[in-house]
C-alpha cells in the first residue's frame, strides 16, 4: 500500500454551497454520487488551470470513496506540470513534493484499478508513466523523458477513443507540454520543428469537427485557444473563444482565456468585458479560498489582462480600478511564500501601476508615488517606480530630477534577482527596455533628438525581442512614444510608418506584435494621413477612430502623453469630439 496520508481530508457534502462550474462531468467508476460530484468539479478545475482547487476536489472524491481509482488518477494529474508551469519552472522543494506525491497517487490508482473501465485503466497506466520514478525530481531531464512516455501512452489511448473529448483534451495537453509556448515560430508563422503542432491541431480540429459536444467542453476549448494564439491566424480560434466565455460561471480563467485572442484581433472592448467577468468570478473565489494558493498567479494575470485592454482602449478609470483591485487581493504574506517562490512569480504585477500612470500621463501622481519599504521583497517594483518617476520628471521638464531618478533606477535595477520573472520574460529583460525608454525621454527633453530617437529605436528592438506573452509585460508599446515624438518634431512620414505597422496595416511586424484598433495609434495614424494630404485614406480609418475614441474616457490627442505639444494635430472633421460626449469627464 502506498503512503498517502498527506492527502487526508475531512469529507464535505457536495450539496453544500460551492462554486458554479456549469454542467460538465465525466462518469467514472464509483458507487458514491458524492465522489462523482467532486471528481467532476476537480476535472473542470484542472481543465481551466486551477490545479490547486482541482487537487482539493479530487481529495474530496477520495474522502467519499477511498476505493475510487479515478479520483487518485485526478489527484496525480493535478500535481503534475501544465502549460504554464513546466517541470523546469518548479522550485526544488515544490518539485520534490509534487513528484513524490504524484508518484504515490498514481500507484494508488493502479492498485485500485481492478474493476474500472478499459479507458480508465489506460489513463491510470498513462499517468504512471509520468510519475514512474519517485526520485526523478533530482533530474529534470528524466522528468521530461517521463513526460514523453506519458504523451506516447496518451497517443495510444487516443487512437482507440477519438470520439472522447476528454481523451482528446488530455492527449493534446500532453503534447503541448512537451514544448510549452513553443508550438509556433512567431517570425516564420510555421510550427517549431521540435513541437507536435500539427498533431495537436489535428486532434483539436477533429474534436470540434466531429463531436458537437466539443463546443461545450472546457478542456478542448481552452487548449484550442492556447494552440492557436501564437499562430499566424489567431482569429481562427474566435468561435472556440466565444463558446468558452460563459461556460464556467465561477471559473475566472475560463472567462479570461478568450481575451488572449481578443487582444490579437483588436477587440479591446470585448476583452475588457470578459476580463471583468473573470475578475468578478476570481473575487468570489478569493473570498472563499483566500490568496495563499497558486491560483493567485492566475487571478493577478486576469487583472493584468483587464488593465492591458483598458489601456489600449483609453479607459483610464477602468485600468486604475483594476490596479486597486489587484493590489487589494495580493497580501504581502503571499509574496513571502518560499515554495513556490511567489515573489519571483508575482512581484511584477505590482509595478503595473506605473505602466498605467505613464500611459495616461499622470506625471505628478507618479512623482508622488511612494516606494515600497521592503527593498528585498520589492526590488523589481522599486526599479520600475524609479523608471516611471524619471519619465515623469522628464515630461515635466525637471531634468535634474529626471537624471537623479535615472541613477536611482540603475542602482535599483542592478540588485533585482535573476530569478524574478514577468511571465516568460525575466525582470532583467523588462528593465533593459525601461533603461532605453528613460534614456530616450531624457535625451529628447535636452534637445538631443537624434540620440533620443536612436535610444527609442533600441527600446523598440528590445521590446520586440521579448518571448511571447499575453498580455505583454511591457504594457505601452515603445512605438507609441517614438511615433508621438516624431510627430512633435514634424517627422510625419516616419511616424506614419510606425503607426501603420503597430496597427497591423502592413506586414512589417509579426502578428503577435500588432495592436489592431487601438485608439492611440489610430489617432496618430489619422493625424499623419491628414497632414500628408492623404484624405481618402484618412476617411477610411476615421470610422474606426471615432468608435475607438467614443469608448475612451480620456481625450486622446496623441499616442503618448509624452508628446506635450499637440497644437499641430488636426481635429476630426465633423462630429462631436469624445471629450464633449456623454461619458467624458467634465
Amino acid at each position: 500500500m502506498s503512503d498517502i496520508t498527506w492527502m487526508d481530508t475531512t469529507p464535505v457534502a457536495p450539496s453544500e454551497k460551492y462554486f458554479d462550474l456549469g454542467v460538465y462531468g465525466r462518469k467514472i467508476t464509483t458507487s458514491s454520487p458524492e465522489a462523482q460530484a467532486w471528481f467532476d468539479r476537480g476535472l473542470v478545475w484542472v481543465y481551466i488551470f486551477n490545479h490547486d482547487e482541482g487537487n482539493y476536489c479530487f481529495r474530496q472524491a477520495i474522502a467519499h470513496d477511498p476505493s475510487c481509482a479515478m479520483a487518485y488518477w485526478g489527484l496525480a494529474y493535478s500535481l503534475g506540470p501544465n502549460y504554464n508551469k513546466a517541470w523546469e519552472r518548479f522550485d526544488r522543494r515544490d518539485l520534490v513534493r509534487c513528484v513524490e506525491r504524484g508518484h504515490h497517487a498514481a500507484l494508488k490508482a493502479r492498485e485500485l484499478a481492478t474493476n474500472v473501465t478499459p479507458v480508465e485503466h489506460a489513463l491510470i497506466n498513462a499517468i504512471n508513466c509520468r510519475f514512474e520514478d519517485a526520485e526523478a525530481a533530482a533530474d529534470v531531464k528524466k522528468l521530461n523523458v517521463m513526460n514523453h512516455k506519458y504523451a506516447d501512452a496518451m497517443e495510444a489511448i487516443y487512437k482507440d477513443n477519438k470520439s472522447d473529448n476528454d481523451i482528446a483534451t488530455l492527449y493534446a495537453d500532453a503534447m503541448m507540454q512537451l514544448t510549452p509556448w513553443k508550438l509556433w515560430n512567431l517570425h516564420t508563422g510555421k510550427p517549431e520543428p521540435q513541437a507536435r503542432t500539427r498533431q495537436i491541431q489535428e486532434v483539436l480540429d477533429d474534436a470540434l469537427r466531429d463531436n458537437e459536444t466539443a463546443w461545450e467542453h472546457p478542456g478542448v476549448l481552452h487548449l484550442y485557444i492556447h494552440f492557436i494564439e501564437m499562430s499566424p491566424q489567431p482569429e481562427l480560434g474566435i468561435r472556440a473563444a466565444d463558446c468558452l466565455r460563459q461556460l464556467i460561471p465561477d471559473g475566472g480563467h475560463a472567462h479570461h482565456m478568450p481575451t488572449h485572442l481578443d487582444a490579437q484581433v483588436g477587440d479591446w472592448r470585448r476583452s475588457i468585458a470578459s476580463n471583468q467577468d473573470a475578475t468578478r468570478a476570481d473575487e468570489r473565489f478569493y473570498r472563499e479560498k483566500g490568496a495563499m494558493n497558486f491560483y493567485t498567479f492566475y487571478r493577478l494575470h486576469n487583472y493584468h489582462a483587464l488593465i492591458y485592454a483598458s489601456m489600449f482602449a483609453g479607459q483610464k478609470s477602468t485600468a486604475l480600478d483594476a490596479v486597486e483591485r489587484l493590489g487589494s487581493t495580493l497580501p504581502e504574506e503571499v509574496l513571502r511564500i518560499e515554495s513556490p517562490p511567489m515573489a519571483d512569480w508575482l512581484e511584477h504585477f505590482i509595478g503595473v501601476r506605473a505602466h498605467v500612470m505613464i500611459r495616461f500621463g499622470m506625471w505628478q501622481d507618479i512623482v508622488d508615488l511612494p516606494l515600497p519599504e521592503d527593498r528585498q521583497l520589492y526590488p523589481f517594483t522599486i526599479a520600475i517606480y524609479h523608471y516611471a518617476k524619471g519619465v515623469a520628471h522628464a515630461a515635466m521638464s525637471n531634468l535634474k530630477a529626471a537624471e537623479e531618478q535615472r541613477e536611482l533606477f540603475k542602482k535599483a535595477a542592478a540588485v533585482v534577482p535573476e530569478t524574478r520573472k514577468a511571465y516568460m520574460s525575466t525582470a532583467k529583460q523588462i528593465l533593459a527596455i525601461a533603461t532605453k525608454m528613460l534614456d530616450g525621454e531624457i535625451e529628447y527633453r535636452y534637445g538631443q533628438y537624434d540620440q533620443a530617437f536612436a535610444s527609442l529605436r533600441e527600446c523598440i528592438s528590445l521590446d520586440d525581442s521579448l518571448p511571447y506573452n499575453e498580455p505583454w509585460p511591457w504594457m505601452q508599446p515603445p512605438r507609441h512614444a517614438y511615433a508621438a515624438l516624431l510627430l512633435e518634431r514634424e517627422q510625419v512620414e516616419e511616424a506614419a510608418a510606425v503607426y501603420k505597422a503597430d496597427l497591423g496595416f502592413d506586414e512589417t511586424l509579426i502578428r503577435a506584435r500588432r495592436h489592431p484598433n487601438n485608439v492611440w495609434a489610430l489617432r496618430g495614424y489619422h493625424e499623419c494621413l491628414v497632414r500628408m494630404k492623404k484624405d481618402a485614406e484618412a476617411a477610411v480609418i476615421e470610422p474606426a477612430l471615432r468608435l475607438a475614441r467614443a469608448g475612451a474616457d480620456v481625450p486622446v490627442e496623441a499616442s503618448c502623453f509624452c508628446r506635450l505639444d499637440t497644437s499641430n494635430a488636426p481635429p476630426l472633421s465633423d462630429g462631436v469630439q469624445v471629450e464633449n460626449g456623454c461619458c467624458a469627464k467634465k
